[in-house]
């Protein structure tokens, strides 16, 4: 027998879409890297690399590929939705909807509980202990920010459904739809002052970007043999490029796209047109490298490290920073000298940083990995009965419960818990404790809606 990586890759379907998997470890893959680079970490704090040189914000218009994730996220969803549609009973589609909640948030939410968990406790250890200054603190305040991701994540979840539903019916229309809404926005904000609405574009544009994710599955971004399949890519891809530039160059967006700390705009927080236009671009450069990729994820070789890396993306994505502040820790306590962000020294210092980071990344996936398989499979329920009547409004609960908790723990942090620092979010004061308790309880709803249930 060879090992379980060899065993899962040999058994994939000829039917699988292996471009898909290698879309969401690159795109992960680069979020942590650009984290790894962009820390300017100093004995007074952790600082941005791109506020110290401003030259190296173009970059950003490579690293930042979360849009590429969605939109494989949105390709995921629709295969997985329809399939269990596929499998239901005649009958009411409620079980089906938290069967599909518990299915794709799995390995989202046991990864990400156990990292709640163990840092929490951490951090309650180290502050009932008098620590929590320096490093430590920052460290404790930092750690939970990548948990938006998984917060909006949650939200392209929970919505699939019925925004599969307005694709099915109006295709490129409800794309446009989202996209427009999210111009709107920029208008109201920028043109008309509106307070407040910019926030809809957490909305907007992230689902504008997963919806494509909807045209993939179904074919409509370039399919097929020839010049004419990368016709569309390559107009997503110019037009998308085109307009981000305008609209930077013209417009008061930022040339960054990623928060940079000071700004009074950001292209991230919240999203922007630019952002959406951003992602547009990826999206269609990614197509037209489909083919080529494909070519290479027929070697099994490739496709072992693809099925490997997969297993463990979540997991090496929530400690990463863990990691990588843990590494400059370490180089404080043992008196290593930091050089000055982005002088040579800084520079000559940074393979060796990004190694050991790596290292200890790995280190930790090693420890934490088993959270992130998935357990046995949700389907609905063999027989439409009374047992499933009702899943589907407390799978919602749950995964709302959820969205707020990670989203609330991600502003928060960790920092302050004795204190009972709180940190807003929609205009509620939520502290770390209560965005724990609502990540959990959302956690285990979801699960108790989602298990399948036989007919008595």
């Amino acid at each position: 027998m060879g090992s379980p990586v060899r065993v899962l890759a040999e058994a994939t379907p000829a039917t699988r879409d292996r471009y898909v998997d290698l879309l969401r470890v690159a795109s992960l893959a680069a979020v942590v890297l650009g984290h790894w680079l962009m820390a300017a970490v100093t004995p007074d704090g952790v600082g941005n690399l791109l506020a110290v040189v401003p030259a190296l914000q173009p970059l950003t218009w490579l690293l930042q590929v979360m849009p590429v994730f969605f939109f494989v996220g949105g390709f995921a969803h629709a295969l997985s939705y329809r399939s269990l549609l596929r499998k239901r009973p005649e009958g009411s589609t409620d079980s089906v909807y938290a069967a599909f909640l518990r299915a794709r948030l799995q390995r989202l939410l046991r990864p990400t509980m156990v990292f709640v968990l163990v840092w929490g406790a951490a951090a309650l250890l180290i502050q009932l202990l008098g620590g929590g200054g320096g490093l430590t603190g920052v460290t404790l305040r930092l750690v939970t920010q990548p948990l938006w991701f998984i917060g909006i994540y949650l939200a392209m979840v929970a919505f699939t459904p019925p925004l599969l539903r307005l694709h099915e019916r109006y295709g490129w229309g409800a794309f446009a739809g989202l996209a427009g809404a999210a111009a709107a926005v920029d208008v109201l904000r920028f043109a008309a002052g509106v307070p407040y609405v910019e926030f809809l574009n957490f909305a907007f544009v992230w689902l504008a970007v997963h919806q494509l994710g909807f045209l993939r599955a179904d074919g409509r971004l370039g399919v097929g043999p020839g010049l004419s399949a990368l016709r569309r890519p390559a107009l997503l891809a110019g037009g998308g490029l085109v307009a981000a530039v305008a609209l930077v160059a013209f417009g008061p967006y930022p040339l960054s796209m990623v928060g940079m700390p000071g700004e009074k705009v950001s292209n991230m927080a919240p999203p922007t047109l630019a952002l959406l236009c951003h992602g547009l671009w990826l999206v269609g450069a990614v197509e037209l490298l489909r083919a080529p990729a494909a070519r290479l994820l027929a070697r099994p070789r490739a496709w072992r490290t693809v099925v490997a890396a997969n297993g463990v993306a979540m997991t090496a994505f929530l400690w990463h920073l863990t990691a990588m502040l843990g590494v400059y820790g370490a180089m404080l306590a043992l008196d290593v000298p930091l050089p000055e962000p982005a002088t040579a020294a800084w520079w000559a210092q940074t393979p060796l940083r990004l190694a050991v980071a790596a290292a200890l990344t790995a280190v930790l996936v090693a420890a934490f990995r088993t959270f992130e398989r998935p357990a046995a499979p949700a389907t609905p329920p063999a027989t439409a009965t009374a047992s499933g009547t009702g899943s589907a409004p407390l799978a919602a609960l749950g995964a709302t419960l959820c969205l707020l908790g990670v989203l609330g723990l991600s502003m928060v942090g960790f920092a302050g818990l004795l204190e009972g620092r709180t940190a807003l979010l929609i205009a509620v004061p939520v502290s770390a404790p209560a965005a724990v308790a609502a990540t959990l309880c959302g956690w285990l709803l979801v699960e108790r809606a989602g298990r399948t249930r036989g007919a008595r």
